[in-house]
């Protein structure tokens, strides 16, 4: 009988299997996987997803895990609110063992949203290198509940190995040069909002701020404005109005 893995040597077989993994140019959402299999197996959470910051209000989201973690990650981006976005600007974890406790205190429209998903607790945390901010991982589970602080202490381990798979993809959303590649429907954000700064003659910050404005508004996610942009069903001049 097979003597299963101590936590200890499942980071380091994880660790070294990423590293291994870009040496050879292997990468993308496969290497992301085994970060979020890894935080399910080590960590009381349900989920886990990985985005990437291109500025203070704008995060892609490279891997969830399941569809609650997506879901999770869609509302922040549709509304510029909630752990993550906290996280990044404070540039330390965010850790809320009950979302329904604090519901309204710190993104009342974020957890409002999300109330009606299986989200008993959150657990944000932000990927970086010294002052610079690259991304982040979210985690959460169904019941409310807070990590131990070994636990937290493995989730932080789990952080560095994500921040080497980001590190080494050398994504650079900046200048929409994607080395891996986006789902459709985040792609096509960054094709709406290019569409609304030619449009529309704003900056990139203001163009992503009208397409979310216009999301809430109609009461819809801020991708599927994007897919009407983009498909014709919508121009720029509605999101204006």
């Amino acid at each position: 009988m097979s003597v299963p893995e101590s936590p200890e040597e499942s980071l380091q077989r994880v660790w070294s299997t990423v590293a291994a993994a870009l040496d050879d140019g292997f990468g993308g959402t496969d290497v992301l996987a085994l970060v979020g299999e890894v935080s399910t197996r080590l960590l009381p959470v349900d989920g886990v997803s990985v985005s990437l910051v291109g500025g203070a209000r704008t995060r892609e989201t490279l891997y969830a895990s399941d569809g609650v973690s997506d879901r999770i990650q869609r509302l922040q981006c549709s509304l510029g609110e909630g752990p993550s976005f906290e996280a990044y600007e404070a540039r330390r974890p965010v850790l809320v063992s009950d979302l329904a406790a604090d519901r309204g205190s710190r993104w009342p429209v974020f957890a409002s949203e999300i109330g009606t998903y299986p989200v008993g607790a959150v657990f944000a945390f932000p990927l970086q290198r010294g002052a610079i901010g690259i991304g982040g991982l979210d985690l959460y589970r169904s019941e409310p509940g807070w990590l131990s602080a070994e636990e937290v202490t493995t989730a932080l381990r789990i952080v560095d190995i994500a921040t080497l798979a980001l590190l080494a993809l050398r994504v650079d959303s900046l200048n929409g040069e994607w080395v891996v590649s986006l789902p459709r429907e985040r792609a096509q954000v960054h094709q709406a909002t290019g569409m609304l700064i030619s449009g529309l003659g704003v900056p990139a910050e203001q163009a992503l701020a009208k397409l979310r404005a216009h999301a809430f508004a109609v009461g819809r996610m801020v991708d599927e404005i994007a897919d009407d942009l983009v498909s014709g069903r919508l121009v720029p001049a509605d999101i204006e109005l």
